[in-house]
């Protein structure tokens, strides 16, 4: 099998290397990531300067570009073979409900979705990235429980959370919906030393609902959450209602 492994913490994070680490186990990895943090930076791509690709020591691939230009420069340029499957992550913080719309990691994933390869979109719960270093056995764990099935859906991802906790202590996988979230708090307003007013965006304390099945809800019960996430973001259930809205102009 094999595998592209990236992430949008960049290619010297603890969560790559752990990611990378656990999936050699289940066949080649290719590691093709950027060259520094990109968290947020969901699926842009770079349209206005060109990108530049190098090796590093260890052989991986290090891009100047986001999450989404490491997986399209992967697959149509710089892997030999096409990959089977593309993991992305561990990403450093959780990406649960409305997360994976911003997140990178979870874009990279969808990028390699779209180009109809299977994917998988590793996070880990916790604040501190270095807790990651003892969760190798888990990822390869998750990651062969996915991959054993062989005939995943198409156009659908794995979004996968890690609870913060020993990976001795997680009590297993669970299946799980987008729970929701609101932040309180996430906007900085201040000034500079000049004077000068400025915004800050992040941080705040994030408040989550949802049903019993939420990924939330699974990691706060020291779960590993797995969910599917398809691209086709039409709200069927609303079709038929809208039409008979009679929209004309």
């Amino acid at each position: 099998m094999n595998i592209l492994c990236t992430n949008d913490d960049g290619y010297l994070s603890t969560g790559i290397g752990v990611l990378a680490a656990a999936a050699s186990t289940l066949g080649t990895v290719t590691t093709v990531a950027p060259d520094r943090e990109q968290s947020a930076s969901s699926s842009s791509l770079t349209l206005h300067h060109p990108l530049r690709a190098r090796r590093s020591r260890d052989g991986a691939w290090i891009i100047d570009g986001t999450p989404t230009d490491c997986v399209i420069l992967a697959v149509n340029e710089l892997l030999p073979t096409r990959p089977d499957v593309c993991v992305s992550g561990v990403n450093h913080g959780s990406n649960m409900g409305e997360d994976v719309l911003y997140s990178g990691t979870v874009a990279a994933a969808m990028e390699a979705t779209v180009m109809g390869i299977p994917a998988i979109a590793l996070s880990y719960c916790g604040q501190f990235p270095e807790e990651l270093e003892g969760c190798e056995g888990l990822v390869a764990a998750v990651l062969e429980a996915i991959l054993r099935r062989g005939d995943l859906p198409t156009d659908t991802l794995f979004n996968v959370n890690l609870p913060a906790i020993p990976a001795s202590e997680v009590k297993g996988i669970r299946v799980t919906s987008l729970g929701r979230r609101r932040y309180a708090d996430s906007i900085t307003r201040a000034n500079d030393p000049s004077g000068k007013e400025y915004f800050w965006i992040g941080g705040g304390v994030a408040h989550w609902r949802g049903p019993k099945d939420s990924d939330f809800q699974a990691v706060e019960d020291g779960y590993v959450s797995v969910t599917p996430l398809h691209l086709d973001l039409t709200n069927y259930k609303l079709l038929e209602g809208i039409r008979a809205w009679d929209l004309t102009l």
